[in-house]
C-alpha cells in the first residue's frame, strides 16, 4: 500500500489527501537512501498553490485537475543539527496558510519485552539500541492536518521494499500528539 494514487482510492483510510502525501514523502525520501537528518514538511491545499502561486504551480507540475482534494509537501529549512526535530516542533506554529505537517525520522527500535533492559540514563540507552543484536532500523513518516487526521507510514532498513512499507494512522502515537500540537492555537497552550 506504498502507492500514493491507490490510497485515494482506498475507502478504509480517513483522510486520502493526506496518506498520499504521507506516502509520496516516504518515496521520495526513500529514493535518496538512508542515514539522512530529520525533516520537516509543510502540507498545503494543492488548490490553494495553483490559485495564489500560479508560476509556481506551474514549474511543479501542478493544475486544476491535480489541486482538486490533493496536499503538497513544502520541505522547511532544516533545524538546528544540534537539537533533535522534536524539540524544534515543540517551538513551532504554523500560519493557517499551512494545512498539515508532516516529519520524517530515522530511528532504532527494539522488540518489545525489553523495556525493563533499556537504561534509564538517555545516552546508556541510546548505546544500549545501538548495540542490541535485535535492533532494527526504521523511517518514520509521520503526518497530520490541522483538522486533526494523521497518517504515518514506516520502513524498516532490513526489509527496504516499497511493497513492505507499513501504512497506519497512529503508529508512532508520541510523535503524532507533538506534530498534531503545532496546530493549536497560542490561546490554548
Amino acid at each position: 500500500m506504498s502507492d500514493p494514487t491507490s490510497v485515494t482510492e482506498d475507502p478504509s483510510v480517513p483522510d486520502p489527501a493526506l496518506a498520499a502525501a504521507v506516502l509520496e514523502i516516504e518515496t521520495h525520501v526513500a529514493e535518496q537512501g538512508w542515514d539522512q537528518p530529520a525533516r520537516l514538511y509543510a502540507l498545503v491545499e494543492t488548490a490553494r498553490i495553483v490559485e495564489n502561486e500560479p508560476e509556481l504551480a506551474r514549474v511543479m507540475g501542478l493544475d486544476e485537475s491535480s489541486a482538486q482534494g490533493s496536499l503538497t509537501p513544502v520541505e522547511q529549512e532544516p533545524g538546528r543539527a544540534d537539537r533533535p526535530l522534536e524539540a524544534l516542533l515543540e517551538e513551532i506554529a504554523w500560519p493557517p496558510t499551512v494545512d498539515g505537517a508532516a516529519v520524517v525520522l530515522e530511528r532504532l527500535v527494539l522488540p518489545p519485552g525489553l523495556d525493563a533492559e533499556i537504561p534509564e540514563d538517555p545516552v546508556e540507552a541510546g548505546e544500549f539500541a545501538r548495540n542490541h543484536p535485535l535492533r532494527q532500523e526504521v523511517r518514520l513518516v509521520a503526518g497530520v492536518t490541522r483538522s486533526g487526521g494523521s497518517y504515518c507510514a514506516m520502513r524498516l532498513r532490513a526489509h527496504d521494499d516499497p511493497q513492505a512499507v507499513v501504512p497506519g494512522t497512529d503508529l508512532v502515537p508520541g510523535l503524532i500528539a507533538l506534530l498534531s500540537s503545532t496546530f493549536e492555537d497560542e490561546e490554548s497552550q
